[in-house]
């Protein structure tokens, strides 16, 4: 990934030198296990254990000859070991050390995920308690609908976000999965042990019945469990977007001291940071796309999956944390305008107050059908209507004057009998 979307906190998981230092981690668990039963020297493991280094610039050398990077890591390490070499990477294969050096990369991944996911659920939910009463307009089809408050409508990003911590959690179970069961995955060379001392000692649990790979549908479960993520981060993001656009102006993403929106026009105030997010969200599905590919290889391997692993699982990583770490920041510092989302709501004098209208005629008398055509045709004198005033126009309609009383009609265009029952919402997400 480009370094402007890199992140230190996730970037440093997927770096060259990281990924060798993973696969130093599993070499060296592998030998300390052979040592618990005995099939290593005491004194050859503290050698290894001492000893034992790599050089990426050295490594990147020898890889230029043999063009097997695995080859070439062992190939550096032994020049480290001397002697005690030789038992390194005994009964071992190449996908022994990548894919259990990978689900360490993917569980130290998640872990940051989920730390930033808690960080936005915490922003999210103190943005919620602060708005629960910010009266809105609610809209269907990009259309007013009826009365919600702003602080609803961040109930439901904190819900969604909740969801997305526990599949973010289960996850990180799934993909915490270790492989040291040699070619082909029959332990030929080793002691099933082995692989179980191992992944014990890395915080990993052995794959139950690995080929001579981990089977690839964790790996698109990773980066489909992302992408999801990512789709979450893009709605909230498109939502803003919506609502900053200047008829609109009921949020407003901040705008810096010094910050300029465009190169021609120095009015602009541009939701550049939502509008990035919803790009990056693409990326994000064109990786779990790649993921899926990937699973159905060869017999017992192939590694038509490795190239693409080399750039989706570290990108999608990189991608999803630097979205939450900017939607994070984006929502802490939003500008919300409660009276322009209180003057769009009586935008043609409060047609979507038109329901309750209805409503209230039926009540008193009338058929729906009858106070549906009358409703209607009320709303869609003031809709779109220079000054159109659809209170007014019901106030004077000598039909709905037979129903309805000045006190009652007032009732119908209280936004308050629409936000009633929010408390409920509010208390199942603790806000």
């Amino acid at each position: 990934m480009i370094e402007r979307y890199t992140l230190p906190a996730m970037g440093k998981f997927w770096t060259e030198t990281a990924k060798f230092q993973t696969w130093l981690d599993v070499e060296l668990a592998v030998c300390e296990a052979q040592t618990t039963l005995g099939n290593i020297p005491v004194e050859i493991m503290t050698q290894i254990r001492q000893q034992a280094r790599f050089d990426p610039q050295r490594i990147q050398e020898i890889e230029q000859t043999v063009r097997h990077d695995v080859i070439a890591f062992l190939t550096n390490l032994n020049e480290s070991l001397g002697e005690a070499g030789r038992y390194v990477h005994l009964g071992l294969t190449s996908s022994d050390v990548l894919d259990t050096g990978l689900a360490l990369q993917m569980v130290g991944s998640l872990e940051v995920i989920l730390a930033q996911v808690e960080q936005l659920i915490q922003v999210v939910r103190s943005q919620a308690q602060r708005h629960r009463h910010t009266v809105m307009v609610g809209r269907s089809h990009g259309i007013h609908a009826e009365p919600i408050t702003f602080g609803f409508k961040l109930a439901g990003w904190l819900a969604e976000l909740l969801r997305q911590r526990e599949r973010l959690t289960r996850l990180r179970t799934q993909v915490a999965v270790g492989k040291i069961s040699g070619a082909v995955g029959t332990y030929a060379h080793l002691d099933p042990r082995v692989e179980v001392l191992a992944c014990q000692s890395l915080g990993l649990t052995p794959d139950c019945a690995s080929t001579q790979v981990i089977s690839r549908d964790r790996h698109a479960e990773y980066l489909q469990v992302l992408a999801l993520l990512g789709a979450s981060l893009e709605r909230f993001a498109v939502e803003i977007r919506h609502l900053q656009r200047t008829e609109v102006l009921e949020v407003e993403e901040f705008f810096a001291p010094g910050q300029k929106g465009s190169s021609a026009m120095p009015h602009k105030r541009n939701p550049i940071r939502s509008e990035r997010l919803t790009g990056l969200a693409r990326l994000l599905r064109g990786y779990a796309t790649a993921g899926l590919e990937n699973v159905a290889l060869w017999h017992e391997r192939d590694i038509s999956h490795s190239a693409v692993e080399r750039v989706a699982m570290g990108d999608a990583s990189i991608v999803a944390h630097f979205m939450l770490v900017e939607l994070t920041d984006l929502v802490q510092t939003l500008q919300i305008y409660p009276e322009n989302m209180r003057r769009n709501l009586y935008r043609y004098g409060g047609v979507i107050f038109s329901q309750q209208v209805l409503l209230s005629l039926v009540q008193k008398g009338m058929s729906r059908e009858d106070a549906y055509q009358l409703v209607q045709s009320l709303a869609h004198q003031a809709w779109n209507r220079e000054g159109g005033d659809f209170r007014a126009l019901v106030e004077r309609d000598a039909t709905v004057q037979k129903y309805l009383s000045p006190e009652a009609i007032a009732a119908c265009f209280d936004p308050e009998a629409h936000l009633q029952n929010l408390d409920a919402i509010y208390q199942r997400l603790n806000i």
